[in-house]
């Protein structure tokens, strides 16, 4: 188990209510005060879980900065209370920047089938012939 000091658990908390008001306010028609909240609560927690250094190093890095500036000019353009324009760029810049972490999780994904109970489970949702 990975041990945490209380700087990223505190980040952890900040990212996950951070995400939380993101799609809080996706669900209430793009409301801007909502998604600025987020996005600063996010990147704060961001901040919090890896450090301050390590976030610049990444955001700034020379092959990732077409991503990052989308990213961040949606985070100012939300801020800005633009949030339709602002979350399209986001969500353009978030793939751009996690798009060499996306095999990764997806071959993840993958091998969540060889633990057993979820095969089970998997294999007993895949045998029912419901017609809906």
């Amino acid at each position: 188990m990975v041990t945490l000091s209380d700087f990223q658990r505190i980040g952890v908390g900040l990212v996950g209510f951070g995400i939380f008001f993101i799609l809080f306010g996706m669900l209430l028609y793009f409301d801007s005060v909502l998604l600025a909240f987020g996005n600063i609560l996010f990147l704060s927690g961001l901040v919090f879980i890896i450090g301050f250094r390590r976030t610049f190093t990444f955001f700034f890095q020379r092959q990732k900065m077409k991503g990052s500036s989308f990213f961040l000019g949606g985070v100012l353009i939300v801020l800005m209370r633009w949030p339709l324009l602002g979350m399209l760029l986001e969500a353009y810049g978030f793939i751009t920047l996690f798009r060499s972490f996306f095999p990764v999780a997806f071959g993840f994904l993958g091998s969540l089938v060889n633990i057993p109970i979820l095969k089970k489970l998997l294999e007993k949702l895949g045998d029912s012939s419901s017609i809906v």
